[in-house]
């Protein structure tokens, strides 16, 4: 994917959104598209939490899931299980890469943020 100034910024703004989700709460790819105005991409969305790992201030991507609460993006972590470990810490349960309690624990950017 060959970067432009118009994916920084959707980046960016991808970010912005993925560091207000709360402790123990997750979201997903395009929960955050929809949010940013651009629904049909999630994709995007993916790619931007592929590229934050080094982005300061820190961007917690372990909380951006696909739409059925499955980690899809764990293989772009440090380590294949470090994505789990980030959400065992803020007491999320995952099982068979899925997250539990799913729709409980899903935070809308819509409708927690206003749109």
């Amino acid at each position: 994917m060959q970067y432009t100034a118009k994916t920084n910024d959707f980046f960016q703004n991808v970010f912005d959104v993925v560091r207000l989700i709360p402790k123990g709460r997750v979201t997903s790819y395009g929960a955050i598209a929809k949010y940013l105005g651009t629904g049909g991409s999630s994709r995007m969305v993916g790619w931007a939490m592929n590229a934050s790992h080094h982005v300061k201030p820190k961007v917690p991507a372990h909380r951006v899931v696909n739409r059925n609460g499955m980690l899809t993006g764990k293989a772009h972590f440090e380590t294949p299980t470090k994505m789990q470990e980030l959400l065992a810490k803020e007491k999320i349960k995952v099982k068979n890469e899925t997250v539990l309690d799913f729709e409980k624990l899903f935070w809308d950017p819509v409708i927690e943020l206003g749109l």
